[in-house]
């Protein structure tokens, strides 16, 4: 055993009880009924300890913590640790006193939590033997081992599921509208479509050619289309008739306005 090793501790219960148990006649196992449970030897503290590949099961003293005794483990199940066949709260194990002497005691545990965990640190710990011998052996001899064939082999195929892919599909067949469109939906059949009205202060087409002045006929234009043919005589005369006449008619014409204006009012 190398000197480097330190020892770890597995397992601490502050309460424990030692029995004198009588020699084993047969090969059956042990039996606590056969001890006298309600006066047991000695009552203390127990520790299991590791140190390499081995454990230690170390009864000492709560208060001082001296050391009562001690038992060496090198495999379990084994014959170093025995449970007993009518309780789980009981064991057997083997103490050594350094010198080569030996003998067998009885202990037990008042919670059957502590003997649980009194199992479980065992097990632990000689499980995790077991792998480190089992890792050691594949290190001295790596092609010893199988090895692990990860081909595939002739004619076989894998399948891969992603999960449950469904396309959405368009049920009314139209185009999606484009990113850049506004997304307004188009007016309903028969409904009025407005119109933008135009700021304020601004005039339209349609007003500047209804307002725009229209500049009268002069008599002069009109008498050179649509006058006839007169003698120099008759024409000077005609136009003299003619040019008096307009002034004639406009005190008419001035009353039908003011009239028409007096009627707008009134209404």
């Amino acid at each position: 055993m190398a000197e480097s090793e330190y020892e770890s501790v597995l397992c601490v219960k502050p309460e424990v009880h030692v029995y004198r148990i009588p020699p084993r006649a047969t090969n059956r196992r042990y039996r606590a009924a056969d001890w006298k449970l309600d006066q047991p030897d000695w009552t203390g503290r127990l520790r299991i300890t590791a140190k390499g590949n081995m454990a230690y099961i170390k009864l000492e003293d709560r208060n001082s913590g001296e050391l009562f005794a001690q038992s060496p483990v090198d495999e379990f199940p084994g014959i170093a640790v025995e449970s007993v066949v009518d309780s789980s709260r009981y064991f057997v194990i083997r103490i050594e006193d350094g010198n080569g002497r030996r003998a067998f005691i009885g202990i037990g545990f008042v919670d059957r939590g502590d003997a649980f965990d009194f199992n479980v640190g065992l097990q632990d710990h000689f499980k995790w033997v077991k792998q480190q011998t089992e890792l050691a052996k594949q290190a001295e001899n790596p092609d010893s081992g199988p090895k692990l064939d990860l081909g595939f082999k002739d004619g076989q195929t894998i399948k891969l599921n992603i999960g449950n892919v469904k396309k959405k599909e368009n049920a009314s067949g139209k185009p999606r509208p484009s990113a850049g469109s506004m997304g307004l939906l188009p007016p309903p059949p028969g409904a009025k479509v407005p119109t933008l009205l135009p700021p304020p202060g601004s005039v339209s087409v349609q007003d500047s050619v209804m307002h725009q002045p229209v500049k009268p006929a002069t008599p002069e234009i009109l008498g050179d289309l649509f006058a006839p043919d007169l003698p120099p005589a008759q024409a000077s005369h005609a136009a003299a008739t003619d040019l008096w006449g307009d002034f004639a008619t406009a005190p008419s014409s001035a009353s039908s306005q003011v009239t028409q204006s007096a009627n707008w009012v009134q209404f």
